[in-house]
């Protein structure tokens, strides 16, 4: 958890963010930047299928990183777009929600179901901290071939190991470890990958 807001802290609300500090979303430096990111998730959510190289050129401009061979079916949302490193050959249906106030690392050969939320902000439990708008981020990584359910949704500071599914419906609280199945509220793990040859 963030360290409470010093009113010392020389450092702008950007470098608070990118450092996982408690900082201000209302600030001009980063109203910016996701209003950059929310005019390129736009043009990025009008095309269709047919534009797939429009697609690839919107998506390099918005996204910190993408590997080759990555499709990212619309629509898509994100804070800023460039805290977000996607590798190759991933698969997002519609409706990821990918909130990147910190990092979201996504390995190689990931699948992404429909309406899933990568969320990485935080806001402080302290009530006078948060009504004073603090608020802080911790990071999310997915590794290689991990397959999330549709609807799926990760919460802050969670790492989910290589080639782990996750069940639909399911919310990442904790770190998952590589090769299981985890399903539910909280996701718990049900079983290895290699158990059984069916699906889950």
């Amino acid at each position: 958890m963030a360290r409470s807001p010093d009113p010392h802290d020389p450092r702008s609300m950007r470098e608070r963010m990118m450092a996982g500090d408690l900082y201000i979303a209302d600030d001009p430096e980063l109203g910016a930047m996701s209003d950059e990111a929310a005019d390129l998730c736009a043009a990025y959510n009008a095309t269709t299928t047919r534009q797939r190289p429009l697609r690839r050129q919107l998506l390099e401009a918005l996204l910190g990183s993408v590997g080759e061979d990555t499709a990212l079916r619309p629509p898509l949302r994100v804070d800023f777009g460039s805290n977000i490193r996607i590798g190759a050959r991933c698969f997002a249906n519609w409706g990821l929600v990918a909130a990147d106030v910190a990092a979201i690392t996504i390995g190689d050969d990931v699948q992404i179901g429909p309406n899933v939320q990568l969320l990485t902000p935080t806001h402080p439990i302290d009530p006078e901290t948060r009504r004073a708008t603090w608020e802080a981020g911790e990071p999310i990584t997915l590794g290689d071939n991990v397959w999330l359910g549709g609807g799926v949704i990760v919460l802050p500071g969670v790492t989910i190991g290589a080639n782990t599914v996750v069940g639909a419906g399911s919310v990442v609280t904790r770190d998952l470890p590589a090769d299981v199945v985890a399903v539910g509220n909280p996701a718990r793990v049900v079983r290895g990958v290699h158990d059984r040859k069916d699906r889950p």
